[in-house]
């Protein structure tokens, strides 16, 4: 196929009828869209509930009256124009504000509104902040899709950071993989920029985001195959979402096809409570029976994921229940009192976040 068109108007759908594109625009009126001709040719259009469909394609369920914009409240964390400090050795660059496509479910949608000043137009505070703060050892480029730069652009910032001696990871979140990846296989000087700056010692990672085994395709493959020839470390993170990889046997079969493929499952996370996001979002006792479940059904190597959310205060692992109690742990913490310490909650079937527990019986460190 070569490098995909893309499509930025609901109406370019050709496998949408005429009332359906109309209904959808009050969607795209309030929450942005866009995909391409690669990732519209997974769908199986003829089933309602195709999950690569839901992935890209408006619902009217996004209309409903849930969440917040910001339900990790992400701005407090921000240090410099684009750049955020949350945990003491990472830092969170966001320099870019396009996507190869927009997953209805996204997270941070409000980077794509109009007015949103978020993305790092200018990296020189950031990269001023990150060489003051010799505790950062890992940066992490996101947006948006660090992909959608151009090499030349993603290549002045990583060489600037490959500068600065004590950032030893970095990290790029990219779904581009699954969304397009043309994009890789067709660009010889990406490879040369990995190659060059993933160091034996000072290793790029590729955080790719595949959210269901569909999108595990040939091509995707031979994009991670050329990713692990540069010399570059992969894992994946996936949210969990409603009628996309919400059952066991969907989760398990995710988990298997990517060992096989050598991406180590890192993190399942709670769908964030963002506006929007009500009709893709599973209650989190839910979804925690979900991952126990697919977990048991594969080897070591395929279940090495984390069930977790990323609460305002940490990255808070779910790590089980019983009749009466849900247990978490502080698998990062934003306040380094907070590491390692154990959350004992009374049982919430209908919590989709954190907040929705009443009370947290115990709070103890482990």
């Amino acid at each position: 196929m070569g490098n995909p068109k893309y499509l930025t108007r609901i109406d370019q759908i050709s496998q949408l009828d005429k009332t359906e594109k109309e209904k959808l625009k009050k969607v795209t009126e309030k929450f942005v869209f866009r995909t391409n001709e690669y990732y519209l040719n997974l769908i199986k259009w003829d089933d309602p509930n195709d999950p690569i469909k839901r992935i890209i394609i408006p619902s009217m369920d996004e209309l409903i009256e849930w969440g917040e914009l910001d339900a990790s409240n992400e701005h407090k964390y921000t240090v410099a124009p684009g750049l955020e400090h949350k945990y003491k050795d990472t830092a969170l660059m966001l320099v870019s504000r396009v996507c190869g496509g927009i997953c209805r479910f996204c997270f941070r949608k409000r980077v794509f509104l109009a007015g949103n000043r978020e993305i790092m137009i200018d990296v020189e505070p950031g990269l001023e902040y990150i060489k003051k703060h010799k505790e950062i050892t890992n940066v992490l480029l996101s947006g948006g899709d660090p992909l959608m730069l151009s090499t030349s652009k993603l290549e002045n910032i990583i060489s600037r950071l490959r500068k600065i001696d004590h950032v030893q990871i970095i990290r790029i979140g990219t779904k581009m993989v699954a969304f397009n990846p043309y994009r890789i296989i067709d660009d010889p000087k990406l490879i040369e920029l990995l190659k060059k700056y993933s160091t034996p010692k000072k290793r790029i990672y590729i955080m790719t985001q595949f959210n269901h085994p569909r999108e595990i395709t040939d091509v995707a493959i031979e994009a991670i195959n050329l990713l692990k020839e540069a010399g570059t470390e992969l894992a994946n993170q996936t949210p969990l979402i409603r009628g996309i990889n919400d059952s066991p046997e969907t989760l398990a079969e995710l988990f298997r096809k990517l060992s096989f493929i050598g991406v180590p499952p890192y993190y399942v996370f709670q769908c964030r409570p963002t506006k929007g996001n009500k009709a893709y979002s599973v209650p989190i006792e839910e979804g925690y029976e979900i991952f126990r479940k697919a977990t048991a059904m594969v080897s070591g190597l395929a279940k090495r994921a984390r069930f977790a959310m990323s609460h305002m205060t940490g990255k808070i692992e779910v790590v089980g229940l019983d009749d009466e109690h849900i247990y978490m742990k502080y698998h990062r913490a934003a306040k380094p009192e907070n590491y390692n310490k154990f959350l004992i909650l009374k049982r919430n079937p209908e919590a989709y976040w954190l907040d929705d527990y009443e009370e947290t019986l115990s709070l103890i460190t482990v």
